[in-house]
């Protein structure tokens, strides 16, 4: 089976592939962001299984997993995120995710999911989608639009304003703005104080 992990970090990158090189029948490749990614599955594709990093260059949100499916001629195409709430994780599946992969998951695991997805059959991993304290429950997610989530997700990794753009492919000034909004809703001093509060919530 032919595999491509997509991801800018490169620690999460190498080693994901690390794992699933192990195994003996999968052919595992690589990128940095979206446009290497879709740069390979055309010049390589269609892969078995695609696995898209949330955050990473490109993206746009889920315009970019709506883009890979289509380069990839409909073969199965997953999200991972170590940051997206279960909300972003649904609306993937329902715009043709074969699955969502937490980054949080152990390596029997991972290759359990990349051969279950890679067969056409949709894996999210249960007690994650049935995780009833994220933010359906939490007054703090409930009145946050999804790109201000995308935001507080970033400010949680410690992420300058200036790499939340890049990520999200936006205008650092956009950043800045979605960052005085967060602060303003969620009654923070200032970013640090924000992430300490979605931390402390269970929202990243």
């Amino acid at each position: 089976m032919k595999i491509l992990i997509a991801d800018d970090h490169d620690l999460v990158r190498e080693t994901l592939a690390a794992f699933l090189e192990c195994e003996p029948d999968l052919n595992v490749h690589t990128s940095e962001d979206l446009q290497s990614a879709t740069a390979q599955i055309r010049n390589e594709g269609p892969f078995d299984l695609v696995l898209l990093d949330y955050t990473m260059p490109g993206m746009n949100g889920l315009t970019g997993l709506e883009t890979a499916i289509k380069m990839n001629e409909n073969r199965p195409v997953a999200l991972m995120s170590g940051t997206a709430p279960k909300a972003i994780a649904q609306k993937a599946l329902d715009l043709g995710a074969i699955g969502f992969l937490p980054k949080t998951m152990g390596a029997k695991s991972l290759v359990n999911a990349v051969r279950f997805m890679a067969a056409g059959d949709v894996y999210a991993p249960i007690k994650f989608m049935t995780n009833d304290s994220t933010e359906e429950l939490n007054p703090l997610a409930k009145g946050l639009s999804v790109r201000e989530l995308q935001v507080l997700g970033g400010l949680c990794q410690g992420l300058a304003n200036k790499e939340i753009a890049r990520d999200l492919e936006l205008q650092e000034v956009t950043i800045k703005l979605h960052v005085k909004t967060l602060c303003r809703k969620l009654n923070a001093k200032n970013r640090t104080h924000a992430a300490m509060m979605a931390k402390e919530a269970g929202l990243f």
